[in-house]
């Protein structure tokens, strides 16, 4: 918190800030039984009729009344990493993006439209990455247009907690009614330390999913399309532990290679054969892989609910870069009530 000269706490923000990185003390809400005070740190959405907005790094907005405000401050646009590989949000939702490629895709001005014939939301929704190159209204009225044609329901994919994402966007759509479905996080971690953790002895690489891992992994009845989006990108890799005799696969895992960073997913495992290392193994043999392809980075993508998948990430060395979200247009905007 800031102190004025004579020691007292000061409200050193104003209006002007909207978009800036923030730090505020308020006054806890009445009845509240914790301590006096309340921290809130994120980005200042707005600040409107005497209400601030302030949205963390979750991706979760505050609502605060100026009129609760003790202290507050601009403070650095991020915080500087202590551990883990440098990337801007930029360069990671990129790389993301090649990692899980839609089949189709155009630009609306900085902004790339995705669709995958419906297949997860991350291959069917627009990833804004800059300006769309017209009014946001007028944006996302085509946006809606692309996706009604391809009868789809139109998402935008926003992220939050790092420098450059996409509060104030986060901010308009919740604004005129788009509604957050899903939220996740990404991680990034040193690719060596990872190789490094277990021998990946039993873990079988393969070019291609056959059959047997895709008996293994989530999402059944895989299409023709969802098989192109799990083959797509630079250097895709797929590891398989052998179960018992005639028993389906231990576990299963994905890798994808680009340049100096490679991705994890469908890291899953047959639910009798947890705790015992089988994840562990299967990421470590893929790792070992992208470090001979020249990768030294390595991300994925975790939900927050899922515990155990962050518990074993964190053992891995991995932390959280930010965090990014799927909007719905209205269902009153939009013709399609299919899901992806």
């Amino acid at each position: 918190m800031e102190f004025s000269a004579a020691g007292r706490l000061e409200v050193r923000i104003t209006p002007s800030d909207v978009g800036k990185r923030v730090s505020v003390r308020r006054l806890s809400e009445p009845g509240a039984t914790q301590e006096k005070f309340t921290d809130t740190v994120g980005v200042l959405t707005s600040w409107d009729n005497g209400v601030l907005m302030i949205t963390r790094r979750d991706g979760r907005s505050v609502r605060i009344a100026e009129s609760a405000l003790v202290a507050g401050k601009v403070v650095p646009a991020a915080p500087a990493r202590r551990r883990g590989p440098a990337a801007s949000y930029g360069e990671l939702a990129a790389v993301v993006a090649r990692g899980w490629p839609p089949l189709e895709t155009e630009r609306l001005g900085q902004w790339e439209l995705r669709a995958a014939g419906g297949y997860t939301r991350r291959a069917n929704s627009v990833l804004p990455l800059g300006d769309p190159g017209v009014p946001l209204d007028a944006a996302l009225a085509a946006v809606r247009r692309w996706y009604d044609e391809r009868g789809l329901p139109a998402y935008v994919q926003t992220a939050t907690g790092a420098e450059g994402t996409q509060e104030l966007l986060c901010a308009e759509l919740e604004r005129r009614g788009w509604v957050r479905e899903v939220t996740a996080e990404v991680w990034t971690g040193a690719l060596a330390p990872v190789a490094d953790r277990a021998g990946g002895a039993g873990v079988v690489l393969s070019r291609q999913a056959d059959e047997a891992w895709l008996a293994r992994y989530q999402r059944k009845g895989v299409s023709e399309v969802a098989l192109r989006v799990l083959h797509g990108g630079p250097s895709v890799w797929f590891a398989s532990v052998p179960g018992a005799a005639g028993e389906p696969l231990a576990a299963i895992g994905r890798c994808v290679v680009d340049g100096r960073w490679a991705g994890f997913a469908a890291v899953e495992v047959d639910p009798w054969r947890r705790r015992q290392g089988l994840a562990t193994e299967v990421t470590a043999a893929l790792a070992r892989r992208a470090l001979d392809e020249g990768a030294s980075a390595a991300w994925l993508q975790v939900e927050a609910d899922n515990d155990g998948a962050r518990a074993l990430y964190a053992a891995l060395g991995f932390v959280p870069h930010h965090a990014y979200h799927h909007y719905r247009a209205p269902e009153e905007q939009s013709d399609t009530r299919g899901r992806v």
